[in-house]
């Protein structure tokens, strides 16, 4: 019992830290770049193109201007050995 609860905590901890964002970087003149990617390969894309497509969103509106999006990738399954969902955004604030 004791070792199902430690491999269970390990697991989570595993899940939970392989998640990443780069917050919104500067990337040029009033160009902006996000990058979002899943902890696992379950999810797909659809959760973490909105949340970045709302914090690119929030970040123009936080200026008083509307978001345009200049490019937005996103990497094509099979979500396997690693590669996980994610997505580029790459945006300007007008």
């Amino acid at each position: 019992m004791k070792y199902r609860a430690l491999f269970s905590l390990i697991l989570l901890f595993i899940l939970t830290s392989c998640a990443s964002n780069t917050g919104i970087i500067k990337a040029g003149e009033n160009k902006m770049f996000i990058a979002k990617q899943a902890a696992t390969g379950f999810s797909g894309t659809g959760a973490i193109k909105t949340e970045a497509l709302q914090e690119a969103s929030t970040f123009c509106v936080s200026k008083k201007q509307t978001l345009k999006i200049i490019e937005l990738k996103e990497n094509e399954g099979p979500y396997i050995l690693g590669k996980y969902p994610r997505v580029e955004l790459m945006f300007s604030c007008e």
